[in-house]
């Protein structure tokens, strides 16, 4: 189960077109709202899915982190709104749409804004919108969004993953894929390679790849697909950094430090 933003459907075009051999292993893809995928993820419906980073301190019982796959935010991550330019104390009176409570720019917002914000769930292809037409004081912008903003006429108040690198000198890991445990090391190996894999192929053959996923994903331009890939389908995707892994760890300290997450989460990562 992957999300149904643009990085993620291109990642796994050579699996839906036939374009990967993957042998005797069948694949069946599902794509998603992200934080549709996070609350599955709590009951272990798919042997492997898309997830944030925010989430896993609730999974890691039931599933590892692929080392491939990943969306990482270097200086740059999900982008806070509003319809005009707002300092930071401005906020802690505000209501803010955001796109799930257990996504990691949630996480980020509530390490990097005042306590007391208010907060209202929706599809995360609703937030700016919803920020443009008045019904929230402003938004938290994931995917596509972080490109398309200016578009609505809104203001940039933060970039999420701008703050995180001015704080650590690291990168803002957002989503990656997670497999089950109950799959056996053998299997989850198996498995990591072929998601490596589909993503080593998608590169190689962007420009057709991304139009397949331009038919599936429409909202962007020929062009803003492929700065967004460069954003988020990169070597960094292919597999994790040594940076990117403190980068998780970080993350879920500070989250448990603030009691937002429980302490001492293990960072298992395959492949």
């Amino acid at each position: 189960a992957h999300s149904r933003d643009t990085d993620d459907v291109f990642m796994f075009w050579a699996v839906a077109t036939g374009r990967l051999d993957t042998g005797e292993r069948r694949y069946r893809l599902l794509a998603e709202d992200i934080e549709v995928l996070n609350r599955e993820a709590l009951k272990g419906t798919w042997e492997i899915t898309a997830i944030s980073f925010g989430a896993y301190p609730d999974i890691f019982d039931r599933y590892a982190i692929l080392a491939s796959g990943a969306s990482i935010g270097d200086n740059y991550g999900p982008i806070l709104v509003a319809r005009e330019d707002r300092d930071m104390a401005s906020l802690a009176s505000a209501t803010v749409a955001i796109p799930g409570r257990m996504t990691t720019a949630f996480l980020a917002m509530r390490l990097a804004l005042p306590e007391g914000v208010k907060t209202v769930e929706m599809p995360f292809k609703d937030v700016g919108p919803a920020v443009a037409a008045g019904d929230v004081d402003a938004g938290l912008l994931i995917h596509e969004g972080q490109l398309t903003w200016q578009d609505l006429g809104l203001v940039r108040v933060l970039d999420l993953g701008a703050w995180w690198h001015d704080r650590t000198s690291l990168p803002l890991p957002l989503g990656g894929n997670a497999i089950r445990r109950d799959l056996g090391a053998d299997m989850m190996a198996l498995c990591a390679a072929d998601c490596c894999r589909s993503i080593e192929l998608a590169l190689e053959h962007r420009e057709e790849a991304l139009k397949w996923t331009q038919e599936r994903c429409p909202g962007l331009t020929l062009s803003e697909g492929h700065r967004y890939l460069d954003m988020y389908v990169n070597d960094e995707t292919r597999a994790m950094s040594r940076p990117t892994r403190e980068a998780i760890s970080l993350l879920f300290s500070e989250g448990a430090a603030r009691g937002f997450l429980q302490p001492d989460i293990p960072v298992d990562i395959i492949g």
